[in-house]
């Protein structure tokens, strides 16, 4: 308890959840760096996916990316509907179970939970692609620093909202600033002092389509518009008015993001940069701007950030989206539950967990996780805002024919988006998404089976009143005769009058030196030896306790196990666990109680 005091604070009083929520500015920084930061890699994924047709590719990057702003521009106004729509929150996973039904809603919520876990790989690893183009030799260690970025999240996300929030906030908006003034001063040189002579891009042979390679040049850059979902499972995250302040911040994202990223395009296809492997394009586009100086070193340190940092969006979202499918009896109750510090510590660490195993599989390499990545958020897109035209006609409120048809027009738009990713990226990597989705989504079905199971069994619905057992029988399995012994009988001997120690017998001649002791401070409570003679103290004790239980059908056995607790955690690792082995055998065993009676040590 100390140590987590020390790595996580102080515990915050529930009485003070409100005063835990964030303002916009905060917000933006806490819920929209995954987008912001793909800015750094989006256009990186078009050119290298241009690219394998030859340089004569290129000139359609802008094409491409003026074309996936323009859906950055749909997906937000469907969203922005969506938080006033659901201002509770959960997003995607709530408008489809609510308009489309539950398995629907799963299949949303599955493709969400995969998306959050990607988002942390593929930004980490893409923040340590920056860091190791400005320092090479660090390049070997990648799946290390990857691992301990992540580790640093956890711990700065568990140690509560306003304190993520003043943390993060800085390194977001010194990444705006930095990549403002890279595309600000890249446009001004090249018109006004540079003026380098455009790229002379070769036209294909009028019979040749280059139909594939732009679809998945399309399907690679639209990595941008992840995490723009994230604003609306957290919109209880925001001061009150929470959807308005929410919506705002939304906006604001969705302006800034497609300004980056078409002002990144654009340099990149001016400045004619050719996506390499031992450096980003963001890199050489900054040292075709600044040079190597300080400029340079700012744009990257702050893309290295913020690229770590976006990780925190999934952060932010994927425990809250968790506690929504919890409080629905579709994941396990744990993660409903808020900690010490008013977030949710079960996602969080369970985020950084499978993200980090994700690293270590793909050896963290960005390149291998980005076909992963949009098939799960695309998917959610397309079902939230089918969800939500369902809504609009089921409500018919003022102005629902034009919510209708903007969200409809969004659902077919990212669906056409989802068929084009999944075809072009299927062999890549994208089918182990598919896979995944209805094998998490069957998991969920399971864990609400047994949750409804559990329901029905404790139901007091058509249960007369208990009577009271027949008989009440108190078994003490005893290990010798001391102290801690005593204090068991004694406690037995309270609570009923049909009491039995048991000892079981190893070597004779210590079985009857233990027998002499009893007759001596046994209190008059029987002693029975059970022989083992493959040396087993388990096996033995269970057949006994079945023996006893199977003479009163209609009674109780209580088996009062003596233990001595040491004052040092690292003396439990001198002694044996049996008590801890019995009770775990006892759980399973119906009309049988198991209650321990410690004996605390002083050294």
């Amino acid at each position: 308890m100390t140590l987590k005091r020390m790595l996580l604070g102080q515990p915050i009083e529930s009485v003070r959840e409100q005063h835990e929520r964030m303002p916009k500015a905060m917000g933006l920084a806490i819920f929209s760096s995954d987008a912001l930061s793909s800015v750094a890699y989006a256009t990186e994924e078009i050119l290298l996916a241009l690219v394998l047709a030859g340089t004569v590719m290129l000139g359609y990057s802008m094409p491409i990316s003026i074309s996936i702003a323009a859906l950055i521009a749909i997906v937000a106004t469907s969203y922005y509907q969506i938080i006033h729509a659901y201002p509770s929150g959960g997003g995607a996973y709530v408008v489809t179970r609510e308009n489309l039904g539950v398995n629907a809603g799963l299949v949303a919520g599955a493709s969400l939970m995969i998306d959050y876990v990607l988002t942390v790989a593929v930004s980490i690893t893409a923040g340590v692609a920056a860091l190791t183009s400005a320092f090479p030799a660090i390049h070997e260690h990648r799946v290390l620093i990857g691992i301990a970025g992540i580790v640093i999240l956890m711990f700065i996300n568990l140690r509560g909202v306003r304190e993520a929030g003043y943390i993060f906030s800085v390194p977001t908006y010194v990444f705006l600033a930095s990549l403002f003034m890279l595309i600000g001063y890249g446009i001004y040189r090249y018109f006004f002092q540079d003026h380098p002579p455009m790229p002379e891009y070769v036209q294909p042979p009028s019979d040749y389509l280059p139909l594939f390679i732009i679809l998945r040049a399309f399907a690679s850059g639209c990595a941008a518009l992840t995490g723009i979902e994230a604003m609306s499972n957290g919109v209880q995250a925001f001061r009150k008015p929470e959807a308005r302040n929410a919506s705002v911040t939304l906006v604001w994202l969705a302006v800034l993001l497609g300004s980056l990223f078409i002002g990144i395009t654009f340099l990149a296809d001016h400045y004619g940069i050719i996506p390499s492997e031992s450096e980003t394009v963001l890199s050489q586009l900054a040292r075709a701007v600044f040079s190597t100086g300080p400029f340079y070193y700012l744009v990257q340190f702050a893309t290295t950030l913020i690229l770590f940092l976006a990780a925190n969006t999934s952060f932010a979202g994927f425990p809250r989206l968790a506690s929504v499918m919890a409080a629905d009896r579709f994941l396990p109750r744990q993660l409903a539950s808020r900690g010490d510090k008013l977030v949710f510590s079960n996602g969080i660490i369970i985020l950084g967990f499978f993200a980090a195993l994700l690293i270590v599989i793909f050896g963290g390499a960005t390149h291998a996780l980005i076909p992963l990545y949009a098939v799960g958020v695309f998917l959610s897109f397309t079902l939230a805002q089918a969800g939500m035209v369902r809504h609009w006609f089921r409500e018919r409120g003022r102005g629902w024919r034009r919510g209708a048809a903007i969200n409809g027009f969004g659902a077919a738009t990212t669906l056409l988006v989802l068929s084009v990713i999944a075809a072009v990226k299927f062999t890549h990597g994208a089918w182990l998404v598919v896979i995944t989705i209805p094998v998490l989504v069957y998991l969920t079905r399971r864990v609400n089976s047994h949750y409804r199971s559990i329901a029905e069994q404790l139901s007091l619905e058509g249960v007369a009143a208990p009577g009271e057992f027949s008989h009440h029988a108190v078994i003490i399995p005893v290990s010798g005769v001391h102290r801690a012994v005593l204090a068991a009988v004694k406690y037995a001997k309270a609570i009923s009058d049909d009491v039995t120690a048991v000892y079981v017998c190893f070597d004779p001649a210590e079985t009857e030196k233990i027998e002499a002791k009893w007759e001596d401070y046994g209190m008059e409570v029987p002693l029975v030896v059970l022989a083992s003679p493959y040396r087993s103290v388990i096996s033995p004790l269970m057949r006994y306790i079945d023996y006893v239980r199977g003479k009163n059908k209609d009674g109780v056995v209580t088996v009062v196990l003596p233990e001595f607790v040491p004052t040092k955690w690292w003396h439990h690792l001198l002694h044996n666990q049996t008590a801890l082995i019995i009770k775990g055998m006892l759980l399973f065993r119906k009309d049988v109680v198991s209650t321990s009676v410690p004996m605390r040590l002083t050294e």
